[in-house]
């Protein structure tokens, strides 16, 4: 997955969640983001949706989430 190889280029330590193992986690999703989204990402509370990846957008609005 591309949004992974971007975390770990920039040493972004993230914990991986599999809905199938772990399926209340898309109940968080859906009321963080309004729909049932994959990827997403949290960090500190706050949600990114991964959806459609543009690498470009993703590193935008990762280092916006991250620098609060």
């Amino acid at each position: 997955m591309a949004a992974l190889r971007i975390l770990e280029e920039k040493g972004i330590k993230y914990n991986l969640v599999d809905l199938d193992e772990n399926p209340d986690a898309a109940e968080v999703i859906i009321a963080a983001l309004g729909k049932r989204v994959l990827p997403a990402l949290e960090y500190k509370g706050r949600f990114m949706d991964g959806n459609r990846f543009n690498k470009e957008k993703f590193v935008w609005e990762l280092e916006g989430l991250m620098s609060t």
